[in-house]
């Protein structure tokens, strides 16, 4: 059988059971971490949350889990594999870069950048690095990514987006790891991230999740994607900001009896911390924001309205399985 390689090791895909494909364990600003760490408290007691936390997910029903944080969201592998070994639930985690933007200082004069200096093409950092991730593993932990991650979002397809959108694909064509993108449905993001990774770089489209696409209820534009043989991600169950719970669920129902459950994957990109709210405000404003929402909410809702469970076990088991064993 084809394998995966999860923070404790390889498991063969069939081995991935109902599988989440977009949550993070910690969301970090790891500037402000270091120097003002004081909301973050005991490493212990942190870990201690996230170990009750991912044991709740795996009580649920849950048996994998990708986690999508890489550079520029506080990826920190040792404390992710501390926390492996002491929850049933397998964890799946990426290299990559993410910003919606410039790339950090560290590339602005390594690679493609020093081109015009130099008058010929400079090789990308970017990719070693991440490849090394892939076959080395991260760091000195040994644990290897099993997944590519990049973004574009309403800034659209700036240079420094677009740069690490083709160290990825580059990447991917070195170690067939597949890919991860999150997106900005509301500007049409995803048509950029075809052009971009497949029209110009060769991605196969079945190798890609376009992450947050249940972000928008434009079924054209979704079906658009889905029929250009994209994963759609409809993986932020419980962010209820600029829409609803009714809508994402709607959304979902629609497009899945229309035929396309077996090109969804969902999740709820929730975790155990993210240092963008404060933890009270979190919780007060996004009350259904965590890795049980689905189970407890999403599920029984679309079920009363005709969805089955077997449709629910395509988007939950045989599509990540599949789209795993791609790789």
């Amino acid at each position: 059988m084809p394998s995966i390689h999860t923070v404790r090791g390889a498991v063969d895909t069939a081995d991935l059971g109902v599988t989440l494909m977009h949550e993070h364990i910690f969301v970090l600003s790891s500037d402000v971490q270091q120097n003002y760490s004081q909301e973050w408290g005991s490493e212990d007691d942190r870990i201690e949350d996230a170990v009750r936390r991912l044991t709740t997910a795996y009580e649920a029903g849950v048996r994998t889990i990708v986690d999508p944080t890489v550079m520029g969201l506080g990826r920190y592998i040792p404390r992710i594999a501390r926390i492996a070994q002491q929850v049933p639930i397998q964890l799946i985690v990426a290299t990559g870069l993410y910003t919606y933007n410039d790339v950090p200082f560290y590339f602005h004069y390594r690679g493609p950048a020093l081109d015009p200096l130099v008058g010929t093409h400079v090789p990308d950092p970017m990719v070693d690095m991440f490849v090394g991730d892939i076959r080395d593993g991260i760091a000195d932990t040994g644990v290897r990514a099993g997944m590519l991650k990049c973004a574009i979002d309403a800034q659209g397809l700036t240079p420094g987006v677009e740069r690490v959108m083709r160290a990825v694909a580059r990447a991917h064509h070195e170690t067939g790891v597949p890919i991860t993108v999150h997106t900005h449905p509301e500007s049409g993001s995803g048509f950029e991230v075809k052009r971009v990774l497949c029209d110009e770089e060769g991605v196969d489209p079945e190798r890609i999740v376009l992450g947050h696409s249940g972000d928008t209820a434009d079924l054209e534009y979704l079906t658009a994607l889905a029929d250009a043989g994209f994963v759609l991600g409809m993986d932020r169950f419980g962010i209820n900001l600029d829409t609803t719970f009714e809508t994402r669920a709607d959304t979902l129902i629609t497009m899945v009896r229309r035929g396309y459950a077996e090109r969804m994957v969902l999740s709820q990109d929730a975790s155990c911390y993210i240092d963008w709210m404060e933890p009270a405000t979190r919780a007060a404003v996004l009350p259904q924001w965590h890795y049980t929402h689905l189970f407890d909410d999403v599920f029984p809702y679309v079920l009363d309205r005709g969805i089955e469970e077997r449709q629910l076990h395509t988007m939950l088991v045989d599509v990540p399985r599949t789209f795993f064993a791609g790789s």
